[in-house]
């Protein structure tokens, strides 16, 4: 049956490959293999029909021996399905600030886990973002909002040239979040945890990447903008963009 599984998400992720024509070229046969792995835990499994992940690994360009960096990875959704993908010529580095009390993040514990022996934890605080070595793809999804948060006081610009540095020449930068409303200013990722597409254009570009392409797959036209990304009758299911964003090389 996994076979069954394993070969329906490739030829899938074939089609996939050749109409988003990322560059490079995804692995298609090794992000179905890391999808249809039996270890992931089952909240991951049931988040897929959510969060699309065949679609946004091959926007992404994941291939086998490439160096990633999960910037802001949460409970580590996309950290393991990184990891099996970029195999182990590869690496992922899991950009993670403490919790609130001081402790470890969930990350961590992937991190320390012999069936991800590819994944090496960054501690993650304001102004700190650096990398052992030149990476191919930086991901952070649902999370560049929290740049803006008022309590974190980040340099925003500076944060995102720590971005920019990290990557490899021609290495890319996607960002997925929550769309805020058209013409929303930076008071919304405290309000609502969304951010306007716009502000985001404006300072990854600034900062000397060049916007590249859009997928759609997780735009909701339901979702009107007005209300948090926790609220019951959305969570889950907000109109989200994603961007793709490459370093010039």
């Amino acid at each position: 049956m996994r076979n069954l599984i394993l070969a329906s998400f490739t030829s899938l992720l074939l089609a996939a490959c050749a109409m988003q024509g990322a560059s490079p070229q995804p692995d298609a046969a090794a992000i179905a293999a890391a999808i249809a792995d039996p270890a992931r835990p089952a909240e991951d499994v049931q988040r897929d029909a959510d969060r699309k992940p065949a679609d946004m690994l091959v926007f992404a360009g994941a291939k086998v021996g490439d160096r990633v960096v999960d910037f802001i990875p949460g409970g580590g959704y996309f950290t393991r399905l990184f990891s099996k993908v970029v195999g182990a010529d590869g690496k992922v580095y899991a950009a993670a600030p403490n919790n609130p009390d001081g402790s470890a993040p969930p990350v961590a514990a992937i991190a320390s886990n012999p069936a991800y022996a590819n994944v090496s934890l960054i501690p993650l605080a304001p102004g700190t973002f650096s990398t052992p070595e030149p990476v191919d793809i930086i991901w952070t999804a649902q999370n560049y909002h929290d740049l803006h948060l008022a309590r974190l006081k980040i340099d925003v610009p500076l944060a995102v040239k720590g971005l920019f540095d990290a990557l490899k020449p021609g290495g890319v930068l996607i960002i997925v979040d929550h769309v805020a409303a058209d013409g929303s200013g930076l008071d919304v990722p405290d309000k609502l945890h969304r951010i306007n597409m716009d502000i985001v254009k404006q300072e990854v570009t600034a900062a000397g990447f060049v916007y590249e392409d859009e997928s759609p797959v997780l735009r909701n036209p339901a979702d009107d903008h007005t209300k948090g990304v926790f609220d019951p009758s959305l969570r889950g299911h907000t109109d989200q963009f994603v961007f793709r964003f490459r370093k010039p090389g």
